[in-house]
């Protein structure tokens, strides 16, 4: 729009070329654009896109700033996963070393319950050590009257059940308290080498109970060797020293002896069945062959005394309803171990000793 204080073209007084600056060469009027044209050449007189000077530098900062905030960001989250990471050790390392031992309230009675189940081996959950450690708690807690042992076990290690056997006899005589077992599925060879501690036994009428016999098992290879032409290059220092080798072949002396060692064990399993037992046992020609029985008959032979679970015993027998739990149990970072190797590293090792285990 013209101003309207500014002589124009209305004027006739007005005359250009007395105007300030004025070249004849130039023409009155701009040349008419294209809007293309007149875009770019805005674009190209303008100092960025928003009319605002210095846009690189902000826009250089913006990109600076922008960085140091993600490493920022990037080393709190290592920060928070390495610290993460160091509680979660440190938490699976109190819990090694923790063996959860029930805090329970001395005035409170109750029934102290400790299961032994599965294999009876050293390491194991079944294990002396334990076991024993549970037992004793149990029969130092002033609140229990009476100590259970909740079975369910095929046997393992005669030794590591005559030293629960002795334990769970020297703890009834030093506190006088009573000890029951409870059998659930089965309570067979050293497992039942336990359970004859017990002033009384009670199982299911379909559990498995006995097997009172002792075994050594091994392999062979040697016929199988001598087919493939595979010689076996043992040295020892000392006759019987390779005893049991299983890529040796066994002479009639060394079967002898192994057989006479089996035979005295398994009359200490007799004597430590008839001493736990006593009148109660109604003895039978098979009864220490090795067989088993259902528990309705181990009850007629006098292996077991009634029929009954563990509330029944603690309900009508202790007449202490309240069970509290006292068993030693593998931890998380020991469960953890075993998963990840440690069992399978135990059992390729047991699996290639010279002398096999007796169950």
């Amino acid at each position: 729009m013209n101003d309207t204080n500014r002589p124009g073209n209305s004027d006739p007084s007005f005359d250009p070329s007395r105007e300030p600056g004025f070249s004849p060469d130039q023409p009155k009027f701009p040349a008419p654009q294209s809007k293309e044209g007149a875009e770019l050449a805005g674009k190209h007189v303008a100092p960025d896109a928003s009319g605002v000077p210095g846009w690189e530098r902000a826009t250089l900062e913006k990109l600076v700033f922008a960085t140091l905030n993600e490493q920022r960001a990037t080393r709190r989250w290592k920060t928070f996963v390495r610290l993460s990471w160091l509680l979660f050790f440190v938490i699976l390392l109190w819990m090694a070393l923790q063996r959860g031992t029930p805090v329970t309230d001395a005035s409170v009675p109750h029934t102290a319950v400790i299961e032994i189940k599965g294999e009876i081996a050293q390491g194991a959950d079944a294990s002396a050590e334990f076991v024993n450690a549970a037992l004793r708690s149990a029969f130092e807690d002033e609140g229990s009257k009476a100590i259970v042992l909740l079975i369910n076990s095929p046997g393992g290690s005669p030794v590591q059940a005559g030293m629960m056997n002795d334990e769970i006899l020297r703890l009834k005589a030093k506190h006088k308290k009573p000890v029951y077992a409870v059998v659930e599925e089965s309570c067979a060879s050293a497992a039942y080498y336990i359970a004859v501690s017990a002033d009384q036994i009670f199982v299911d009428k379909a559990s498995i109970v006995g097997s009172i016999g002792v075994l050594m098992d091994s392999f062979g290879f040697t016929g199988l060797m001598d087919k493939l032409g595979v010689e076996r290059r043992l040295l020892t220092a000392g006759e019987n020293k390779g005893f049991l080798d299983p890529f040796s072949a066994q002479s009639d002396k060394q079967r002898a002896f192994a057989q006479s060692m089996l035979d005295q064990i398994h009359q200490q399993f007799i004597a430590v069945v008839k001493k736990g037992r006593g009148s109660r046992l109604k003895e039978t020609p098979e009864m220490f062959t090795g067989l088993f029985w259902n528990g309705q008959q181990a009850v007629e032979l006098g292996l077991a005394d009634h029929l009954g679970n563990l509330d029944y015993v603690a309900r009508e027998v202790i007449k202490v309803e309240e069970i509290i739990d006292y068993t030693r149990r593998d931890n998380v970072a020991e469960r953890l171990a075993k998963k990840f190797g440690a069992a399978l590293g135990e059992g390729a090792m047991k699996a290639f000793q010279a002398i096999p285990a007796l169950r």
